[in-house]
C-alpha cells in the first residue's frame, strides 16, 4: 500500500512554521488612499497580541514616491512605546520578542533607520532588495545591479555595527513583468550573494504572481539542497492570478518554514495615485486592473495550516477578526475566503440538524448510523475491468 501521508512523503515539509505580517507595509503600499496613521498602529498591535513575531511596519525611502509611508516616524515610535511595551507584559508578551522590519531599498533610507536606532526607536531589521533582471532592478531602485551589490555590502556593514539584521531580498526569480523568462540559478546565485556579504537571511518574493507551484516546489528545493538551512529562507507569494495558497503548499512540500503574508491578500506595486494626487510610485502598473493584484491571505493562510495540522503559533480567531475590520479600514471586500466562511466546525452543529432524519430512517426499517442497504454487502466489489486504464 502506497504511503498518503503528506508530511512522510515530503520529508522536508515542517509541522511548524513562522509567518511574518506585511500588511502595513507591502499590504498597504498599493492602496490608492491614504490610510489613518492611528488604524497602521491599532493593526501592527493587535496583530503581535495575536502572535505574529515579526512584522514590516514601514517603508522609509523618500515619501514623495510613496505618500502611504509619510508617517514612518510616528508609526515607529509607537510599536516602541512604553504604553505598548506594558500592554504586551499584561498578556505575557515581551516587546523584545517582537522583530520590526522596515523597507530601506537605498542606502539613505538606510542610514535613516540607523539614525532612528540610535535615537531608540529604529527597526529591529530592515530589507533591501535586487532583481534577477536588471530592467525590473532598475526600475525599483535607479541602480545597476553591480553598483547595488557594492552598496548593500556597505549597508550591511553599517546596519551590523548599529544593531541592526539586514534580510536581503531576490525578486523576479519565476519570470518579470518587463523582460519575461529569468532563470532560478541566478536567483540561487543571487541568495548565495547576499549571505555571502553579511545579510541575515533572504526572501525569496514572486513579486508579481508568477509563480506555478511546480516551478516553486523546484525552486526551493534547489534553494534548500544549495543553502540548506531553512531559518535563512522566507517565502514570500503574491497571488495575481490565484494560486498563493498552492504556492504555500509546494513551498511546505520543499521544507520551506518562513512565510510572509497579508491581511485580505491586500499589497502589490507601489500606487502611482495616491488620495487623488498623481506621484511616482514605481511607474505605469503592469496590469489592467491594480485591484486585482494583491499577496498571500494571512486569513487563508492561518487557517488551511490549522487543518493541515501545522503549528503557527497565531490567534486563529483573533486573525479572522482582524481580516473583517481590515476590510472596513479600506473600504471594500478583500481576497480573504475565511473570514466569510470561518473555520471548518470541529464539533457537531445541533442547529442544523434536520429532526425528521430519525423518525424517517425508522419508518424505514433502518437501524440509528446505518448507511448502506442492509442487503448490500459490507464492503463494495468493484468490477476490475472498470479499474484497468483505458
Amino acid at each position: 500500500m502506497s504511503n498518503n501521508d503528506l508530511f512522510d512523503v515530503f520529508q522536508r515539509m515542517p509541522k511548524k512554521v513562522n509567518i511574518g505580517d506585511i500588511t502595513i507595509r507591502d499590504g498597504l503600499q498599493h492602496e490608492e488612499h491614504f490610510i489613518p496613521t492611528r488604524a497602521k498602529l491599532f493593526y501592527l498591535q493587535e496583530l503581535a497580541f495575536a502572535g505574529v513575531k515579526r512584522m514590516e511596519v514601514t517603508n522609509l525611502g523618500n515619501p514623495r514616491n510613496m505618500p502611504q509611508f509619510e508617517d514612518a516616524e510616528t508609526l515607529l515610535k509607537g510599536v516602541h512605546s512604553d504604553v505598548f511595551k506594558k500592554r504586551l507584559a499584561k498578556r505575557g508578551m515581551k516587546h523584545e520578542d517582537i522583530e520590526w522590519t522596515c523597507i530601506t531599498i537605498r542606502e539613505s533610507a538606510v542610514d535613516r533607520a540607523i539614525e532612528m536606532k540610535k535615537e531608540g526607536y529604529g527597526p529591529d531589521r530592515i530589507l533591501m532588495m535586487v532583481s534577477t533582471d536588471e530592467q525590473h532592478h532598475f526600475a525599483n531602485s535607479g541602480s545597476t545591479l553591480p553598483a547595488y551589490w557594492k552598496e548593500a555590502e556597505r549597508c550591511i556593514k553599517k546596519c551590523h555595527d548599529a544593531g541592526i539584521k539586514m534580510c536581503g531580498t531576490v525578486s523576479t526569480i519565476w519570470g518579470s513583468p518587463i523582460s519575461g523568462p529569468t532563470r532560478f540559478e541566478d536567483a540561487v546565485e543571487f541568495t548565495s550573494r547576499w549571505l555571502s556579504i553579511g545579510a541575515d537571511d533572504i526572501e525569496h518574493a514572486d513579486h508579481d504572481g508568477s509563480a506555478p507551484p511546480n516551478k516553486v516546489y523546484r525552486y526551493f528545493s534547489m534553494i534548500l539542497d544549495a543553502l540548506p538551512n531553512p531559518d535563512l529562507h522566507i517565502a514570500h507569494f503574491h497571488v495575481t492570478r490565484g494560486w498563493g495558497n498552492a504556492n504555500v503548499l509546494a513551498a511546505l512540500q520543499a521544507g520551506i518554514t518562513n512565510f510572509e503574508a497579508t491581511l485580505g491578500g491586500t499589497g502589490g506595486q507601489p500606487a502611482n495615485f495616491v488620495d487623488g494626487v498623481p506621484g511616482l510610485g514605481t511607474g505605469s502598473y503592469y496590469y489592467k486592473d491594480p485591484n486585482v493584484v494583491g499577496l498571500s491571505v494571512l486569513e487563508d493562510m492561518v487557517v488551511m495550516m490549522d487543518e493541515m495540522g501545522i503549528d503557527t503559533g497565531l490567534n486563529v480567531d483573533r486573525i479572522l477578526e482582524l481580516g473583517e475590520m481590515m476590510e472596513r479600514t479600506i473600504g471594500r471586500r478583500l481576497r480573504s475566503e475565511s473570514i466569510l466562511n470561518g473555520r471548518i466546525p470541529k464539533e457537531v452543529r445541533e442547529d442544523f440538524k434536520r429532526p425528521a432524519l430519525p423518525k424517517t430512517k425508522e419508518k424505514n426499517g433502518e437501524k440509528p448510523g446505518q448507511l448502506i442497504p442492509s442487503e448490500w454487502p459490507e464492503k463494495a466489489d468493484v468490477p476490475a475491468e472498470i479499474l484497468q486504464k483505458k
